[in-house]
């Protein structure tokens, strides 16, 4: 029997409450309505709200969902950009991809490992007994990472410039007012600059290693064996650039981690590869990073009894996802040995998106995540000590990104 109508969540719209409940929201309703799937309304548009890992693996099904229009504008226009690997589908979305994916060798990997450990020693070079934030130093390590990696010419003067700009891209998405503005004013700024990167790359007027990003984006060709226009290779880097950056809230959650779960470290004393791993695993189930993601529905369908209808906005819940009872024993307890029995599905571990790397919309940026952290953590954990002073570990859950209000604060550094 067809089931004519999802569960619904009354109101005119819930835009507000998402606003107030933040990663929970999508959590909340599912309980509330003891459903893996309801209705809701937001910014005056129909939504329908999935959790949980078979519902991620209906998200990801290509033949029923599609990304193209499914992110708000405000999102595009400061998070993604417009025209980026986000929102495409099909043939062009796979062709687009493997250009990331191409970066993801061995060496490439092993390279970006060995670039954080390196900038991690930079960083706390001469800083000794001194306060840290742990945040702002991550963000100028990983920024230097960033445009080492892909190859990006710039000066040691501009670092500021270039944490500012692409902080600002992740920092306010969710923001309304002028901190919104403030983040599509650094993503125009950021675009053009790339764009004449782009041109002077393809005029030969700058020479940049043929290995990296920069140069390999510039001379991408699309589907149809076209030059990609330098505006949407200017996206595409920022689209590398921007996520090695924010991997520094994970790092601070990371710290906190340390600092709430010290029994948890034991094992990583020694540097084992696998115990660093866990621990960085369960960093990115245990705490906030992006609460959900976006697709629209490609053609009428019905799945388990419930009709969806074409063009339906549908968002899947990450947070949600990674704490879903059903898949995870104790999800509320912060335990990385979990991991060593997990078989490494593409729909119930979702931090950053779930379905397959290949031909699916999984972060390709998701390795260079797990090797950045796996450095990090190591550099704290093995090479340096430090004293967590007084402050406030707390963090909310109706802010987007989450972080500790402290923005943890380290003491009495000194090399071990």
């Amino acid at each position: 029997m067809i089931k004519n109508n999802i569960p619904q969540d009354k109101g005119l719209d819930h835009t507000l409450q998402v606003l107030k409940e933040g990663y929970h929201f999508i959590m909340n309703r599912s309980e509330k309505f003891d459903s893996r799937i309801f209705e809701t309304r937001l910014l005056g548009e129909k939504v329908i709200c999935l959790i949980g890992k078979e519902h991620a693996g209906l998200f990801y099904d290509n033949e029923k969902f599609i990304r193209k229009g499914a992110a708000p504008g405000r999102i595009q226009k400061t998070l993604f950009g417009l025209g980026g690997v986000q929102g495409l589908d099909g043939r062009e979305h796979h062709h687009r991809k493997a250009m990331f994916m191409s970066l993801m060798t061995e060496d490439k990997l092993k390279e970006i490992t060995t670039m954080t450990q390196v900038e991690w020693m930079n960083e706390f070079s001469g800083l000794y007994q001194k306060d840290v934030n742990v945040y702002e130093a991550a963000k100028r390590v990983l920024t230097r990472v960033a445009l080492r990696w892909t190859g990006m010419p710039s000066e040691e003067d501009d670092l500021e410039k270039w944490v500012n700009e692409l902080s600002n891209l992740f920092e306010n998405t969710a923001k309304i007012g002028p901190k919104h503005w403030k983040a599509r004013s650094s993503r125009t700024k950021a675009e053009d600059f790339l764009i004449e990167v782009v041109k002077k790359v393809r005029d030969q007027r700058l020479n940049v290693e043929k290995d990296r990003a920069v140069y390999q984006f510039s001379w991408h060709c699309d589907s149809q064996g076209d030059l990609l226009d330098p505006h949407t290779v200017a996206v595409e880097l920022l689209n590398l650039l921007r996520p090695i950056v924010a991997i520094s809230v994970y790092v601070d959650f990371m710290l906190l981690a340390i600092h709430d779960f010290p029994e948890e470290t034991i094992e990583l004393k020694n540097g084992n590869d696998d115990e660093l791993k866990y621990f960085i695993q369960e960093v990115r189930r245990y705490y906030p990073f992006f609460p959900f993601t976006t697709a629209r529905v490609k053609r009428d369908f019905i799945w388990n009894d419930y009709r969806f209808k074409k063009g339906r906005l549908t968002l899947l819940d990450l947070y949600g996802t990674n704490h879903d009872p059903a898949i995870w024993s104790s999800p509320d307890q912060f335990y990385p040995s979990r991991f060593e029995s997990w078989q490494g599905s593409p729909f119930d571990f979702i931090p950053q998106g779930g379905g397959e790397f290949d031909i699916g919309h999984r972060c390709a940026g998701e390795w260079i995540t797990i090797d950045i952290l796996k450095a990090t953590l190591d550099y704290f954990i093995n090479r340096i000590k430090y004293d967590f002073p007084v402050q406030d570990f707390d963090y909310s859950m109706n802010q987007i990104p989450s972080l500790p209000k402290s923005r943890i604060v380290i003491s009495n550094v000194r090399n071990i």
